[in-house]
């Protein structure tokens, strides 16, 4: 897993490493008699039980069957999948292509009552068009080399967006300006994005906050795109992979970052005058 500074990551590899141990000791073997057992070189097991390497499904049956523990291998490779769950690469994400992982986050979103977000390289998925989501979902598949099944993620992404008009949900995102001027897809379909998010910006469930180029004496840099879920969870999307944090000092951390981008931004006219100023650079 590439660098990444995540505690709750880290934190839940280091209790899967730490049971392992455990196991070991329990059963009185020493590191180099539990590799011999398991076929592997002595370091494969130092390297488990300080969490530098995340051990497979495989790895932990036979660890748990060389200590005569084979009744804890299930629980133990739970907890793995979930520390795993963490941190998931777009190409595990993807691999059947993009439509499943649209249709994934439906309940996440239907059981979210505030959802906050920050957007700070396309526009959120959420407000998306099905040309500009067509446009950007194709380039993610062919940079990725996932299968292309552009028009069946678009459609799925699109009745996701549905929730913005049901229930008690209430969404607060925030966008750079620079989103606005990023084309995606061609000018027609870039008007259309922007003309929907005017629209979308009316809906009495959302908040649409505009961070201009022009704010003064910025506090808070740029970030990567983040969305928070009830001050339950987050998601932050990096180019490699979809990290989800859930340890409450890393999501107290992310609202913080939000409160302060909020502070940035601008609201109602002011917001629509950048918009609006973007499309009248595309006429």
């Amino acid at each position: 897993m590439p660098q990444y500074q995540s505690s709750s990551v880290e934190s839940a590899r280091k209790a899967v490493a730490v049971r392992l141990r455990e196991v070991r000791l329990d059963s009185g073997l020493k590191g180099h008699e539990l590799a011999a057992r398991c076929g592997w070189h002595k370091s494969k097991t130092s390297r488990i039980e300080s969490a530098r390497t995340p051990p497979s499904d495989a790895d932990i049956r036979a660890w748990c069957a060389a200590c005569g523990a084979d009744d804890q291998a299930a629980d133990i490779v739970a907890a793995s999948r979930t520390a795993d769950s963490m941190y998931l690469e777009w190409k595990r994400l993807q691999h059947t292509g993009l439509r499943r992982l649209q249709e994934a986050r439906m309940p996440l979103y239907e059981r979210t009552s505030l959802h906050r977000g920050y957007a700070s390289h396309v526009v959120p998925g959420l407000f998306q068009t099905p040309a500009y989501a067509a446009a950007l979902l194709s380039s993610v598949s062919r940079f990725h080399g996932t299968p292309n099944d552009t028009e069946a993620a678009v459609d799925a992404r699109m009745a996701r967006a549905r929730v913005l008009h049901r229930g008690t949900h209430r969404f607060a995102l925030l966008v750079e300006e620079a989103v606005l001027r990023y084309q995606v897809g061609d000018a027609e379909a870039m008007a259309g994005q922007l003309g929907h998010l005017l629209s979308v910006m009316s809906l009495p469930a959302v908040s649409v906050g505009i961070i201009p180029f022009s704010a003064q004496d910025r506090g808070m840099w740029t970030l990567e795109t983040f969305d928070v879920f009830d001050d339950q969870r987050v998601h932050v999307e990096l180019l490699t992979a979809q990290v989800t944090l859930t340890a409450p000092t890393e999501v107290d951390m992310y609202v913080r970052a939000w409160t302060d981008l909020q502070g940035l931004a601008v609201y109602g006219a002011s917001a629509r005058s950048l918009v609006a100023g973007a499309l009248d650079t595309l006429r």
